[in-house]
């Protein structure tokens, strides 16, 4: 579509708009190039009236933290949408409900729940990322994931168009669920247990030491690169590459933690080459020493 016309939306709502930005400050990996048009709606009837002009006219991508997401180093041509902070509401429902906004990160959100006496929710506490990456990839760890908790979904379609999807209308996978991909999630409401204070605080604690005890931090890295293969064998991912490749190899800049196999990092200023080289080569190596084949966690935006 013509620039003029997003120039023209940007001056009429003094929308946030930028062109041409770099994208490397918006993801954990830090890598990526520019992104041609990068939305930050302040709040839903911009959205809406942004998405009845953009009419799917170009690509389009809804970035969250940018926790597990991999920009290439060129121009993305089309627009970027990352909701602005009035997207990232809590408020409870019912006494064990809760609704939270897509930008909302999940660990407030278990903060939220712990604060109002809501079990459950213990688990996000671990994840970084936000609400609506959650329910993209149907996030979890220590046993459980979005879909245990999620009652339904609002979202906007790439027509402006408002919907609310129970969770029974959804099809959950391992780190994935089956829905249109334009579909921009705006908030999802959540069911967990009353349940007494301490005994949620202590479980939060219990699970964040678990993960700070194996996984690194601090660094710029997509967390869980590949997904665990559980529909091949019982052995987690991190397992499968640490058997199978040499724990010093790098591709440039792009290196494997010595912490967690699974996750890997941008130890200085790594190009998405450099990183996709990693990537392809960990699996052909586990490929060809078990005969696994390992599917991406993270997102490579194209």
């Amino acid at each position: 579509m013509e620039l003029k016309d997003i120039e023209d939306f940007k001056n009429k709502f003094n929308s946030d708009i930028f062109f041409n930005i770099d994208i490397k400050k918006f993801n954990w990996f830090n890598i990526g190039g520019k992104s041609k048009i990068f939305f930050k709606p302040k709040n839903l009837t911009e959205l809406k009236e942004f998405l009845k002009l953009y009419n799917n006219r170009g690509k389009m991508f809804i970035l969250g933290m940018g926790s597990n997401v991999l920009f290439r180093d060129n121009i993305y041509e089309g627009a970027i949408i990352k909701l602005s902070n009035n997207f990232n509401t809590l408020s409870k429902l019912k006494p064990d409900t809760i609704i939270a906004g897509s930008a909302c990160s999940q660990k407030k959100l278990s903060e939220y729940a712990f604060e109002n006496g809501i079990s459950g929710f213990e688990f996000m506490y671990c994840i970084p990322g936000s609400v609506g990456g959650g329910l993209q990839m149907n996030s979890g760890c220590f046993g459980t994931e979005f879909k245990d908790k999620l009652i339904s979904l609002q979202c906007i379609d790439a027509n402006g168009n408002i919907k609310v999807i129970p969770s029974n209308k959804i099809k959950f996978k391992y780190r994935n669920i089956e829905l249109n991909e334009n579909l921009i999630f705006l908030s999802a409401t959540f069911k967990g247990n009353l349940s007494n204070k301490n005994k949620i605080k202590n479980l939060m604690e219990e699970l964040a030491i678990k993960k700070n005890n194996s996984q690194p931090s601090k660094i710029k890295t997509g967390g869980s690169t590949f997904k665990n293969p559980i529909d091949q064998t019982t052995k987690k991912a991190w397992e499968l590459i640490k058997q199978s490749v040499p724990e010093n190899i790098n591709f440039g800049d792009a290196c494997i933690s010595k912490k967690h196999s699974n996750f890997f990092v941008n130890k200085n200023n790594a190009s998405f080459e450099e990183m996709n080289s990693l990537i392809n080569f960990v699996k052909k190596k586990v490929k060809d020493k078990t005969g696994i084949n390992m599917n991406l966690e993270i997102k490579i935006v194209e």
